[in-house]
């Protein structure tokens, strides 16, 4: 794609994305965040345009322009980041790295600069009905949810797709390029492009397997988390 992004196709197993199993807290994503999203601290809509969102972790307060335990939306607090997605960020991200290392000959030194590894405390639950679309948009503001130290230090966005396929947009030198997000797929974008201006233009219905919907119980639509770091920085 280009330096420091990289598309894990069909990563997330059918298994951890939609096991329904309760025993043991053995439930795929889209069961956890269906529990998750109900209730205090859970789903609420953005708008009037088919998005809902939840925040595990930490929340952005846009007033206080700093993140936050509890929502300022409905003065709840948010849940924490279950620990079956924080492993699943951090083996993407060291897959990702061995994918840079045997099929673009990066260097071990090289690698952590091209796309460096992060512990999430931060994730943001969106889920997108087939009406939805999200506009370019940069991750880069301190003012805008991002941290100066996260950003400095180019430390990556993964992102999980479950559910109805996306047409997930990017900026490449001054080009608009597209990708088809599918279902299980992961993609991460940190180090040169970590600034990087993309987007969703649109969710194609339909497109999740109709066995996938009928047993995670997912409605159509497209979930997607995104996980970053917020690192501060610190004056010496």
């Amino acid at each position: 794609m280009r330096p420091g992004m990289v598309l894990l196709k069909h990563y997330i197993t059918y298994d951890e994305q939609a096991r329904c199993e309760i025993d043991h807290n053995k439930v795929g994503i889209i069961r956890s965040c269906q529990k998750l999203g109900l209730g205090p601290g859970g789903f609420y809509q953005l708008g009037n345009h088919g998005h809902y969102i939840m925040a595990l972790g930490l929340t952005w307060d846009p007033k206080r322009r700093m993140y936050e335990l509890w929502r300022t939306v409905d003065g709840t607090k948010t849940h924490d980041i279950p620990e079956d997605y924080s492993l699943l960020v951090k083996r993407s991200i060291q897959d990702a790295h061995a994918h840079l290392k045997k099929d673009l000959k990066v260097t071990n030194l090289e690698v952590e600069d091209v796309l460096p590894s992060m512990s999430p405390t931060v994730c943001i639950v969106n889920f997108y009905t087939t009406l939805a679309t999200l506009a370019l948009h940069q991750l880069t503001c301190l003012g805008r949810s991002e941290s100066k130290g996260s950003l400095q230090n180019g430390l990556p966005i993964v992102s999980f797709s479950l559910g109805d396929s996306a047409e997930f947009i990017y900026v490449d030198v001054h080009k608009v390029k597209k990708v088809i997000l599918e279902s299980g797929d992961v993609l991460m974008f940190g180090g040169k492009s970590r600034h990087i201006h993309h987007g969703v233009s649109s969710i194609i219905p339909n497109s999740a397997p109709k066995q996938f919907l009928e047993e995670s119980r997912l409605r159509p639509g497209r979930l997607n988390l995104t996980f970053r770091e917020f690192q501060k920085l610190f004056n010496v």
